[in-house]
C-alpha cells in the first residue's frame, strides 16, 4: 500500500480553477506518479461560478466526471448537451476523437468535481456518452457499482477491465472488498477519514494497492471514497 497523502498532490491556480492533480498532468510532472495501471488521472477541480472549459478535444481515453458539488453543463460534437449534478456519473469515450466545453451551470456557486481518465483497452474506438445518476441512499454504508466494463448493475459503461464503486460512509461504519488474483486497487477519499486495513486516510488522500486480497474500510467520521478495482 502506498498512500499519496493530499498535500503531496500537484496543484494548479488559474484563479477560476483551483485543481489538484494526483497524477502528472500539464505543468505537474512527477515521473513516481505518471499513472497506476489504466488509471491515468484523478484531478480534484474547484471552479469559479460561470467559468469553465472552453471547446477543446480528447482522443483515446475513458473519461469519467464526478461532480461532488455543483453542476456542470457539458456540450459536445457528438450532439449531447447535459448538465451534470452532483450524484451523476458521466462517462465519455473519446476514442478517435471528440470535442467538448465544460463550464460551471452555476453563476452563484462554486463546482466542486472529479475528472478521471483511463487508458482504454484499444485505440480508434467510436466516440461515446453516458450520464446515470446514482442516489446517496444507493452508496449509503455499501460499495456501490458506478462503472465497469459490461455496465451491470445500471453502472456506466467503460472500455478497459475495471470495476469503479463509490460509497458513503457513516461514522463507524465498514465495507469488506476482497480483490482477485492481481488486481491493482485504488481508493481516493472524497471527504470524511477513514481507515483503511488500519491505515488512517483523509479527504483527498489516494492510496495505491497490490497484492492484498482483502480490503476492510472503516468510517473514523462520515466519509465518502470511490474504489477502483483494475484487473
Amino acid at each position: 500500500m502506498e498512500i499519496i497523502p493530499s498535500a503531496t498532490r500537484g496543484s494548479a491556480d488559474h484563479g477560476w480553477l483551483k485543481a489538484k492533480h494526483t497524477f502528472s498532468f500539464a505543468g505537474y510532472y512527477n515521473p513516481e506518479r505518471v499513472q497506476f495501471g489504466p488509471l491515468r488521472v484523478i484531478n480534484e477541480d474547484r471552479i469559479a461560478p460561470g467559468q469553465g472549459f472552453g471547446l477543446h478535444p480528447h482522443k483515446d481515453m475513458e473519461i469519467l466526471t464526478y461532480p461532488i458539488s455543483g453542476s456542470i453543463e457539458h456540450k459536445d460534437n457528438l450532439g449531447n448537451g447535459t448538465v451534470i449534478r452532483a450524484g451523476d456519473v458521466q462517462r465519455m469515450t473519446a476514442g478517435r476523437g471528440v470535442q467538448h466545453s465544460e463550464f460551471n451551470h452555476s453563476k452563484t456557486d462554486e463546482l466542486h468535481l472529479l475528472q478521471i481518465w483511463i487508458f482504454p483497452e484499444q485505440k480508434d474506438l467510436d466516440p461515446g456518452y453516458e450520464q446515470t445518476a446514482f442516489s446517496r441512499e444507493q452508496k449509503l454504508n455499501q460499495l456501490r457499482l458506478i462503472a465497469s466494463r459490461d455496465g451491470r448493475d445500471g453502472s456506466v459503461t467503460i472500455h478497459q477491465r475495471a470495476d469503479i464503486y463509490a460509497s458513503v460512509l457513516e461514522t463507524g461504519n465498514s465495507v469488506l472488498h476482497a480483490v482477485e488474483g492481481d488486481h491493482k486497487i485504488f481508493v481516493q477519499v472524497v471527504s470524511g477519514k477513514l481507515l483503511l486495513n488500519e491505515q488512517t486516510l483523509s479527504a483527498g488522500d489516494g492510496v495505491q494497492i497490490e497484492g492484498e486480497n482483502r480490503l476492510a474500510i472503516k468510517a473514523k467520521m462520515d466519509a465518502e471514497f470511490l474504489l477502483f478495482d483494475m484487473g
